[in-house]
């Protein structure tokens, strides 16, 4: 009978020390404390992939242009050279921006890249090490638009060209969203792509388009 007595209060001495243990807290917070950290380790890889993407595709832009500026123009339509204007009085050689109407106003000719023709492939060859791995060519986007500042009366055709890069949306390896939630938000939203701002260089073309040693 004595140990029948004595059963309730080792319970309630049970009951008391393991309401006050508090050993699996720090086993609920370290749960917590790893939940955050791995979203913020994984938030960081892949806004630092994205940035440094984003920083590669602006250089490959800027390297398709200065080729772009040398050679062959990659779209069909563009003239050779620039034709006279409404200004008739000016000789050949002078400068189109002597005067108004020394050389005829071109219209702006746009296209994609394309692997047949020889500058657009030329240039793809130059910067495709440097774009993600979905880019292809007629991501490339080319514009021939003339200026009466550069080029002279006769000479070869120098209009201001544009190079564009029109990139797919940049894919997260990491599910941010996932991550989020189990750190503690509730249903978030955190998309799993993120677009790309605009790729374009515009630079003056030089007289050696249509030269062997541009």
């Amino acid at each position: 009978m004595t140990c029948i007595r004595h059963i309730p209060r080792a319970l309630g001495r049970a009951v008391r020390a393991y309401l006050r243990d508090t050993s699996g807290g720090v086993l609920v917070e370290f749960a917590l404390v790893v939940s955050l950290f791995l979203f913020l380790f994984a938030a960081l890889l892949d806004f630092g992939r994205l940035s440094y993407s984003g920083v590669t595709a602006q250089s490959a832009a800027q390297i398709a242009a200065r080729l772009a500026i040398v050679r062959p123009a990659a779209c069909p339509g563009v003239p050779d050279r620039h034709q006279r204007g409404t200004n008739t009085a000016l000789r050949y050689g002078t400068s189109c921006s002597a005067a108004s109407g020394v050389c005829a106003s071109v219209a702006t000719v746009t296209c994609t890249g394309a692997a047949t023709n020889a500058t657009a492939s030329e240039i793809w060859d130059r910067i495709n090490p440097l774009l993600p791995v979905n880019a292809t060519i007629d991501m490339m986007q080319f514009s021939y638009s003339f200026d009466p500042k550069l080029g002279f009366l006769g000479g070869p055709y120098t209009p201001m060209v544009t190079v564009e890069l029109n990139l797919n949306d940049f894919q997260f390896a990491s599910p941010l969203a996932a991550l989020a939630n189990a750190a503690g938000a509730t249903n978030s939203a955190l998309p799993s792509s993120a677009a790309y701002s605009s790729f374009s260089v515009s630079l003056p073309a030089e007289d050696l388009a249509q030269g062997e040693s541009g």
